[in-house]
């Protein structure tokens, strides 16, 4: 973990922080300090959870989207996967411009860029512009976010920092459940006739008050000694994703051309390009994007395997849930919002539960059981849609959705912890922040996948209804394969995870409570 520097404006003093000699306290002049300290969280986890309600808001406007703007599958796709593909791209490099220029100022920057990215979307006037101002959105999300908890390191003293992470771990749960909601009600609303546009919108007031706020009580901190930035790793790493995600998603379309597949074919040759040029910059002058040596670590490869695959099937699964219900079923939104509060639920449950009582004694088979777990939810959504077809009702949904909750939440709580726990403890920062953007790629290319496993198969997308529900079946199996695969690669993760590890990350590019963030729940 570097050494911190912060410029700390008198009264506002942070504590000491971990790897630096210990300052003198300072007086009586703790009230001050306190209050700016709180304030500048409020602002921070405010951002986060703004990020986050965007993400999970998106998915049930996409029908209304798609109406309003005559968009094709594709740019479907493109709106929710090009935010998740910036993001991932951007994340890494995000953390490590923070800890170069100073986190506050990238968190202003990313702030501000991602308000103004929202007006974009929220004026949208055809899916080409939207693509585009979701494709800046993701990438100013990538500046913004792992600053939040960097911010939150380097501000609060150690003996604080336990209330805080859970307190931002309750505003992350909140964001989760809310955003549907509130994507939901914002739609049938239909506030001044703007039928989806307000769920962009409402990020401006938000945004600016973050943004006039952050300059007056964010305190600057950066890393004196941090990494050069890898602007090589950085585009080859974006090309290796582009190369894979954009003919998946546009392939069909276009009749799947031999130039998808001819660039498909060159991905093993550009990541091949991008680990010699990592070994290069690990002895030119040791600031590589990703560090080698930490697949070197079994549990570490493995975690990043199953956060991938994992990725893959959410990605699959909330997207293709969202068009069955509204464009297959026929459902408002809100229909489609409240139908998905049972999963929501569960999965804050089982989350809560598996961290402080099962995986401490149980280890990695918690893990394994919440893959099976999920898989029976899914397998029981297929038997149930099967059964009752276009007549299958919410009430009906609720058993699947809270046997799928109750094993995600086993999932995504631990995952962090056990994919970290033989991680060295000096590259946990980095490997948390890997971890993350894994997770990203993987739920980017979930959704590029829908255009096969889904769009595939359907004949004519203008015929809706039965069409649309019977591709859901469809998908399903394909979440179901995914998370087999996911099932047995965990078997490679420690039986037990080492305690405290992921509390090394909390400066890092994302931690635990980050990396469970842009689940697209509804």
């Amino acid at each position: 973990m570097t050494t911190e520097t912060t410029k700390t404006p008198p009264g506002n003093e942070t504590g000491p922080t971990p790897g630096t000699p210990e300052a003198p306290e300072a007086p009586e002049a703790a009230a001050p300090a306190d209050r700016r300290r709180w304030l500048a969280l409020a602002i921070v986890m405010t951002a986060a959870f703004m990020d986050l309600v965007d993400v999970t808001i998106v998915n049930i406007a996409i029908p209304s989207m798609r109406a309003d703007l005559q968009a094709s599958t594709s740019a479907i796709q493109w709106i929710t996967a090009g935010y998740a593909l910036a993001f991932a791209a951007g994340l890494i490099t995000g953390g490590r411009l923070g800890d170069i220029y100073g986190r506050k100022r990238l968190f202003l920057i990313g702030i501000s860029g991602f308000t103004a990215a929202s007006l974009l979307c929220g004026i949208a006037a055809d899916p080409q512009m939207l693509v585009a101002s979701r494709l800046l959105q993701g990438s100013m999300a990538a500046m913004m976010v792992p600053q939040v908890l960097a911010i939150i390191h380097v501000t609060f003293p150690p003996h604080e920092r336990g209330k805080v992470f859970g307190l931002f771990g309750a505003i992350v749960g909140l964001g989760a459940v809310s955003g549907p909601m509130l994507g939901a009600l914002l739609t049938e609303w239909n506030v001044a006739g703007l039928e989806w546009r307000p769920i962009f919108l409402i990020n401006l007031p938000v945004g600016i008050a973050g943004v006039l706020l952050g300059r007056a009580f964010i305190t600057e901190s950066k890393a004196p000694n941090a990494l050069k930035l890898d602007l090589v790793g950085v585009v080859l790493a974006t090309l290796a994703m582009v190369m894979v995600i954009y003919p998946l998603t546009q392939g069909r379309e276009n009749d799947w051309p031999l130039w998808g597949f001819l660039c498909m074919g060159a991905v093993p040759f550009v990541i091949a390009g991008f680990i010699a040029y990592e070994k290069h910059k690990i002895a030119k002058d040791g600031s590589p994007l990703v560090e080698l040596s930490l697949f070197k670590v079994k549990s570490f490869a493995a975690g990043i395997a199953v956060q991938l695959t994992f990725g893959i099937a959410t990605g699959i699964f909330f997207l293709v849930w969202t068009l069955m219900m509204q464009m297959g079923l026929g459902w408002s939104a809100l229909r489609s919002g409240l139908t998905g509060i049972p999963f929501s639920i569960a999965v804050s449950l089982a989350a809560g539960l598996s961290v402080q009582k099962l995986v401490p004694r149980f280890g990695r088979k918690v893990l394994q059981a919440g893959a099976l777990t999920m898989a029976a939810g899914v397998l029981l959504y297929i038997f149930l849609s099967d059964h009752y077809g276009m007549e299958i009702a919410s009430w009906q949904m609720a058993a699947p959705l809270i046997v799928m909750g109750l094993g995600m939440g086993l999932i995504v709580a631990p995952l962090t912890d056990a994919v970290l726990s033989e991680v060295p403890r000096e590259h946990a920062g980095s490997a948390s922040g890997l971890i993350n953007s894994t997770g990203q790629m993987g739920n980017a290319l979930g959704l590029g996948l829908t255009s096969v496993v889904y769009f595939g198969v359907i004949d004519n997308e203008m015929v809706l209804g039965a069409p649309y529900v019977d591709a859901f079946r469809t998908a399903l199996w394909w979440v179901v394969a995914v998370l087999v695969v996911i099932f047995s690669v965990m078997f490679a993760l420690p039986r037990k995870a080492a305690a405290g590890i992921a509390h090394e990350a909390e400066a890092g590019a994302a931690a635990g409570p980050v990396a469970a963030e842009k689940v697209p729940v509804g």
